[in-house]
This record gives structure tokens, C-alpha cells and sequence, in this order.
């Protein structure tokens, strides 16, 4: 009798495993982790000393100082990897790997063609995704009871003049898509992806004082959360305030009004209102927060090129974020939360952050935010993600100063002025021909990203920017920098060969389906990254920055 060696049978199992597995590689009900510190994202463990000992400093884009009611204020974490023990070694280890062979096997055609199939719409124009969370897979249902509980896509990305989106009847669905400043670095094109953001309020927004549905009084109320999330005035077009019954740009009189006066301070008799059924009703509100129930939609996408050759969002996308607002938190409940973390960090520094949620319903991040996604499975068709790929994005919206009330995008929200005043989507019009923003301070916000860490991405492993913005000394090309007060994509837009590159690299990872390893469109192992780190090794950053 011939005996089959220890390898030939591990063989022959794991062939036989393969013909009878399942076509997704991914196990959605599963919620055992493989890295504990899913919420440390992986531009953290970024050397920020050089092979020199040159000190860049890309940490102040999230680690800043922060606005009330976001009382975290965490910019001294410039100066160091505050890492609880577990978190030391770091696991996303697709930083790690060498896909050279693996991309250049995708040809330039290859990719264009699939990214230019749409993954959300399907040919008869249904909601791809919609549909079959109405029909729920089994492999899809965590709890057994047939019905997906969590967020169904209900966004037509069928824009009209003001930025509502409208369905198939011409209907609004209550989304709205503003365009805004990408926020530094990683959200930059050149460093991977395009993507949107869309908002939506909860329907007592959008009714009159009747219960009646209104498109103006919908507009006034966004107006006002923008005021309230900016802690900033805003010009408007022309609002009654008669029509309200509210005193929108406090000149103590009902009457015509081109701005929402921010002017909150209710401990000195300051107050603002909502309008509509949501006055009426008595939402709570307050500077700095979102309305309970608003609803954030952010699809991020691979990079297209369009007929003149520039960059264009692609139809395909490589996952569709959502976010809502379940809870409301008062300034006393966030102030209360960060102390009881830091003393929790004082007392209990080896543990980490445990956050409850699944795959279905997304992931609380303590602040009364609910966080779910979908992303591409093998085939490139969206399924939702595990708990575990939701806790990556529990990492961006916890705990962070750059953040108001658990988000990055709408403070950024172009002004009133602007294109569709601010209320467009990027197939509408893209970045092109728009200067860069401005910190709170005043400073060029793209140049000072660029002066700080002496590059255009976290880990410093875009050649590109880096040979176009920078001398061989590492210094700053002032020539190039002011070229961003008029057009910021000659920063952000990636060329075209970076593009299809940064295209191949993540098909690489999603054939793979290694989402838990990095997200991170990258070909070459990185070289500016720790695989490990001390505990509270510093970062060598002794000036951080601040405003």
C-alpha cells in the first residue's frame, strides 16, 4: 500500500476545499479579529524620522487642536506613538508586500475596462446592492432573521441644479451632495482613490410646520447645521424669514435674509432654531453637533480618466461608507467620554478599545455615530463588510481632534458663491480651477501639509509629488506650492500612469480580499513604516503644530 505524504494529503484536502467553497473568500458573519488594534489605521505607524533623521510630520492633519465639543484636543499626540502594548507591532502587513508582479500582469485596458463597470447600478438600472439586501443571502444575515437590519442604498447619484439627488420619478430622496476640500493626504487622488460625500437629514427637515414636504425649508435647515458645524456664519440666497417665524440673521427683526448668524451661547440667552417641523417639534440643537438622526453616504472610488485626458471619479466603486447619527450626546456626555478615556489610558494602558457592533447594523463609536460599509468582494460586485472591516473605519471617527462631531467633510463644505453655492457633486464639476483652503489661522493648508511632512502622502512613498513639489535637498519648491492658490489638482490629481498604476495595485488586494491587512493602493513594500514599535516612542516631532 502507497502511502500519501503529510504535504501530498495537505494538497489534495485543501483542492478538494476549494471546489466545494463558497465564492466569496470572505466569512461576513465572522467576528473573530486578527488585528486587535483595527482602529489604529495604518498611516500611524508612519516613520517620521528619515533615514537622515529629518523630521516630518504628517500627524497634525488628524492630531489637532480641537473645537467644542469635540474636547479631545489631542495635538500633543504629534509627539508621540501613544500605542497600547498590542498595538506596538504592526499588522497591516499589505503595507509589506511586493505586488510588482501582480500589477504588471493587469494591463492598462484590463483595468480601464473594469473600472468603468458599474458595481452599484445594474444594467436594468436597479440598486445592485438595494436589491439584494431585500432579499437577503443567508451568508449575509447575522441574526438569523431574515431581514438585513442595517443601512439599505437608497441614493440614485441623479443630481439636479442644487445638488438632490433625485430617483427614478424624479422624486427626492432626501440626499444632498456638497462639494468640499479633500482632506490632507490620504483622501488626496494621487494617493489612491476619488470619492464623494453626501448628507441627508431626517424627514422632519425636510416637512413645514404642516408636516408637509418643502424643498425650501429642507435647504434653510441644512443651512443652519452648516452654520452650527463651521461655528461660522454663512451667506445664503434669500430667505422669508416671516415664512419660519425665526430670526435667522439675528437683526432682531422678521424680514429678508441673505444669512444663517451663527450666534449660539445659550448660557448668555444665545439661542438658534431649526425651522419647519423640526422647530416645532423641538430638535435639539446645538453648535457644533449634527441634528440626531442626520445621515452621512461616502462611496470611494477608483480613479477614470475622462476624453481630455484629466481625472474623473470612476463608475466602479471600491466601497460605499455610511454613517448615522443614532444617539444625541450632550457637551457634558462628550466631555465626560474623553475624560473617562484618558483615565482609562492613565490607568490601563495595554488595553484596548473595545467597540460594540456587526457586519449588519455597523459599529458605535460611543458618540452616538453608527458606522457600516461595503466593499468589493472577489468579483467585484459590493457585500458588506465584517466587523472587523467596519472597525477600520471606527478609527478615523472616534477619537480625533481634526473632527466636529464625529466627521471630517462638512465643516470643509465649499461657501456660499461657489459652484451651485457649494451644493454640487463632482460628476457636475470637479476640483479643477479651485484654489486650495485655508487653516483657521490663515496659512495655506495644502503648502503647510506639504512644508511639514516633506511630502504629498502619510508614508512618503509618492515619488511623484515628491519630484515635482521638492529640490534634491528636500526643500520646498515655493514655484510649484503657489501654483496651488489657483488650481489645488496640480497637487491632488495623480498623472495618468500613477493612476492605473494605484488602480492595479488595489485589484491586487481585492482578488485577494485582504481588506484586514491594508487598504492602501500600493506596488512596492513601503520603506517609511514601522513593522514595530516602543511603548510611547517618540516621534521626534518637538514643534507640533496648532490652530
Amino acid at each position: 500500500m502507497k502511502f500519501l505524504t503529510k504535504t501530498t494529503l495537505l494538497s489534495l484536502l485543501l483542492g478538494m476545499s476549494s471546489l466545494f467553497a463558497s465564492s466569496n473568500l470572505v466569512d461576513v458573519k465572522n467576528r473573530q479579529l486578527k488585528n486587535y488594534a483595527s482602529n489604529i489605521p495604518s498611516q500611524c505607524y508612519t516613520k517620521t524620522e528619515d533615514e537622515n533623521k529629518k523630521v516630518h510630520n504628517p500627524c497634525f492633519a488628524c492630531h489637532i487642536t480641537s473645537k467644542e465639543p469635540n474636547y479631545f484636543d489631542d495635538w500633543d499626540l504629534q509627539k508621540e506613538y501613544a500605542f497600547p502594548e498590542d498595538a506596538l507591532k504592526n499588522r497591516w502587513k499589505n503595507l509589506f508586500k511586493d505586488r510588482t508582479k501582480e500589477v504588471n500582469a493587469i494591463s492598462d485596458d484590463e483595468i480601464l475596462t473594469y473600472i468603468r463597470k458599474d458595481n452599484y447600478f445594474g444594467e436594468d438600472g436597479e440598486l445592485t446592492l438595494a436589491k439584494k439586501l431585500q432579499n437577503l443571502p443567508k451568508e449575509w444575515d447575522i441574526d438569523g432573521d431574515k431581514k438585513w437590519d442595517g443601512y439599505i442604498p437608497d441614493c440614485y447619484y441623479n443630481f439636479d441644479e442644487e445638488g438632490f439627488d433625485r430617483d427614478t420619478k424624479g422624486g427626492y430622496s432626501g440626499w444632498r451632495a456638497f462639494g468640499y476640500y479633500p482632506f490632507l493626504g490620504t483622501f488626496w487622488p494621487t494617493n489612491g482613490s476619488t470619492d464623494d460625500v453626501l448628507i441627508r437629514l431626517p424627514m422632519d427637515f425636510r416637512k413645514d410646520e404642516n408636516g408637509s414636504f418643502d424643498i425650501e425649508t429642507y435647504k434653510v435647515n441644512l443651512a443652519i447645521v452648516e452654520a452650527l458645524i463651521k461655528q461660522k456664519s454663512i451667506n445664503t440666497d434669500t430667505i422669508d424669514e416671516k415664512k419660519y417665524g425665526v430670526d435667522l440673521n439675528k437683526d432682531g427683526n422678521l424680514s429678508k435674509a441673505n444669512q444663517i448668524t451663527f450666534d449660539y451661547d445659550p448660557l448668555n440667552g444665545k439661542h438658534m432654531s431649526y425651522v419647519g417641523l423640526a422647530k416645532k417639534k423641538g430638535h435639539k440643537i446645538a453648535a457644533g453637533l449634527y441634528p440626531e438622526g442626520t445621515e452621512f453616504l461616502h462611496s470611494v472610488r477608483y480613479i477614470d480618466i475622462d476624453e481630455k485626458s484629466g481625472i474623473k471619479m470612476a463608475s466602479r466603486m471600491k466601497e460605499l461608507r455610511y454613517g448615522k447619527k443614532v444617539n444625541w450626546a450632550t457637551y457634558t456626555d462628550h466631555k465626560a467620554l474623553v475624560e473617562e478615556e484618558l483615565k482609562e489610558a492613565h490607568d490601563f494602558p495595554d488595553r484596548l478599545e473595545v467597540f460594540i457592533g456587526d457586519a449588519e447594523r455597523g459599529v458605535s463609536n460611543k458618540r452616538g455615530w453608527r458606522y457600516q460599509g461595503f466593499i468589493e468582494d472577489e468579483n467585484g460586485e459590493l457585500r458588506p463588510q465584517t466587523y472587523e472591516e467596519n472597525l477600520f473605519c471606527i478609527g478615523c471617527h472616534a477619537s480625533l481632534g481634526a473632527l466636529a462631531d464625529s466627521t471630517f467633510v462638512y465643516q470643509r463644505k465649499f461657501e456660499h458663491g461657489s459652484f451651485q453655492n457649494g451644493w454640487s457633486h463632482w460628476t457636475q464639476k470637479g476640483l479643477k480651477g479651485i484654489a486650495q483652503p485655508k487653516t483657521p489661522d490663515g496659512r495655506d493648508e495644502y503648502t503647510l501639509y506639504l512644508k511639514e511632512n516633506g511630502a504629498g502622502d502619510e508614508f512618503r512613498e509618492n515619488d511623484e509629488v515628491i519630484k515635482k513639489f521638492f529640490d534634491v535637498n528636500g526643500t520646498l519648491k515655493m514655484s510649484e506650492a503657489n501654483k496651488l492658490n489657483k488650481d489645488m489638482t496640480h497637487l491632488i490629481f495623480p498623472s495618468l500612469a500613477r493612476a492605473l498604476k494605484l488602480n492595479k495595485a488595489y485589484k491586487v488586494i481585492v482578488d485577494e480580499q485582504s481588506f484586514i491587512y491594508g487598504r492602501d493602493a500600493t506596488v512596492k513594500p513601503v520603506k517609511n513604516v514601522h513593522k514595530e514599535l516602543k511603548a510611547d516612542e517618540s516621534t521626534g516631532i518637538t514643534k507640533p503644530i496648532r490652530y
